[in-house]
């Protein structure tokens, strides 16, 4: 039973001095003067966002009062200088078809990663960026518009010029 008390003692005091160890190598590192790598904190900027993506979504258009089913598919060519097109589109508004191409637009992304989004003569977007450019997240706005949002994904990086 001694020779278990002692153990006991000899571990906990072990333990004891490990914790101290760590916990004064964790306040060295807090407040020593030397650089850390990088927080992972990015700002972000109209190059955030740059090479083709695809917006996949569906929502409703409100016409007359009554929710009308709407869905699209797009890719978006997002230029990395706040212009973009749309090289295609499908577009199913309650069941009607409608095919797309060429379609240009602007952007702008803040360095909290918010921004707009505007096709040429069409919807404009309210949208949220991933800090890395891999994802967005879009929501239509302006007056009368629909109930509609959806999320662009990045499927191929731009190529350098």
């Amino acid at each position: 039973m001694m020779k278990t008390k002692s153990v006991k003692t000899v571990m906990g005091i072990s333990l004891f001095a490990c914790a101290l160890v760590s916990l004064g190598a964790a306040v060295a590192q807090g407040t020593s003067g030397v650089a850390r790598p990088d927080s992972g904190v990015r700002e972000c900027g109209a190059s955030t966002l740059r090479g083709s993506y695809l917006f996949a979504t569906h929502g409703w258009n409100i016409v007359g009062g009554v929710a009308q089913p709407k869905a699209i598919v797009e890719g978006i060519d997002f230029n990395g200088d706040g212009t973009l097109v749309s090289p295609f589109a499908t577009v199913s508004i309650n069941g009607t078809i409608i095919h797309s191409s060429g379609s240009p637009g602007t952007y702008t992304v803040n360095t909290d990663c918010t921004g707009t989004l505007s096709f040429t003569g069409g919807a404009s977007f309210d949208i949220f960026v991933d800090a890395g450019g891999r994802q967005l997240w879009m929501i239509q706005t302006g007056p009368g518009s629909p109930v509609f949002e959806g999320t662009a994904t990045r499927v191929s990086p731009a190529v350098s010029q």
